[in-house]
């Protein structure tokens, strides 16, 4: 790596899923899980389709959820080869379960994993979100899990990316007798959204992407040196990387691991301020610059949405 550059990724960026109906959606990250809506724009590739970011009070890296809202999406499934959850680290999980029971609102668990406490909700379209209590001040991502047919290959690009193995454990699912075995990695140099769990299955599963399933996960880069330090690094050994790619709030390479797992490194900067006033943001549908002249054609196909208190 170039002078001036992280000796490893921090963690997460964001992570991207595909939903369907865009109020649902909106209904349970902001009233049920409490984040703010803190960008609506479009697909840059599908116009007609939203893309909406979730995230914390601030709009920081490490706490940004983000979703392709299909209407007519039809439902998915993780499997091996997809990213099957994703989890938020809280300081303190009784509170939190305390106030989804006042809710009604239907929890797994607690259940402990590696030493830790947690819960696990689905969203309206099936994503397994997990809550898990980690001492965290506030509430940014703790980690995803990617489910693998072997781990070894995809272990090996995140040991490239700066992770090491801490710890393995292996549970009963279900009341079937299938074992699940996660393998735990954490950053070198960690930050919010520092652990990726790979996890590998003896239950049969085929994955198909759709409503409730995991497009890809993206990884932090403090700046656009570190991501080309990146780009240089993880393309000798071996992978296959996009060039960099302008998505407005920050600049993103793409490529996808031997597991099947797509994944992003995107830059912090410019943030998502840079069309919008910080005590505003998620209030106005805004386009890349390229879609300003198609705005009345883009307004009327978009379903109408409103943002719950």
């Amino acid at each position: 790596m170039s002078q001036g550059t992280s000796r490893a990724i921090p963690g997460l960026h964001h992570v991207t899923a595909i939903s369907g109906p865009p109020q649902d959606n909106l209904d349970f990250w902001v009233r049920t899980l409490g984040q703010r809506l803190v960008k609506r724009t479009v697909n840059f590739d599908d116009p007609g389709t939203y893309h909406l970011y979730y995230g914390d009070k601030d709009a920081a890296p490490g706490s940004i959820m983000t979703f392709f809202p299909f209407v007519d999406a039809a439902p998915g499934r993780a499997g091996p080869g997809m990213t099957s959850a994703v989890a938020y680290a809280i300081p303190d999980l009784d509170r939190r379960m305390g106030e989804l029971a006042e809710a009604t609102i239907d929890f797994e668990g607690p259940f402990e994993r590696f030493g830790e406490r947690a819960i696990a909700l689905r969203d309206p379209d099936g994503l397994r979100v997990e809550v898990i209590e980690g001492g965290a001040r506030d509430e940014g991502f703790h980690s995803v899990t990617l489910w693998l047919e072997e781990v070894a290959a995809t272990a090996a690009v995140l040991e490239a990316m700066g992770y090491v193995r801490e710890a393995e454990e292996a549970t009963a699912t279900g009341g079937t007798g299938e074992t699940e075995t996660r393998i735990r990695y954490r950053s070198t140099d960690p930050e919010r959204g520092s652990v990726v769990d790979l996890m590998t299955s003896d239950a049969r599963a085929i994955g198909r992407s759709g409503a409730g399933t995991i497009h890809h996960v993206a990884f932090r880069a403090r700046n656009q040196e570190e991501q080309l330090a990146w780009r240089a690094r993880l393309s000798a050994a071996g992978q296959q990387i996009t060039p960099v790619i302008d998505r407005q709030y920050f600049d993103a390479i793409y490529f996808r691991t031997p597991g099947g797992v797509l994944f992003e490194i995107a830059t912090d900067p410019p943030g998502f301020a840079v069309d919008e006033d910080p005590a505003h943001l998620g209030e106005a549908l805004k386009l890349p610059e390229k879609y300003e002249a198609h705005r009345a054609r883009i307004e009327q196909l978009l379903p109408q949405i409103r943002v719950p208190s």
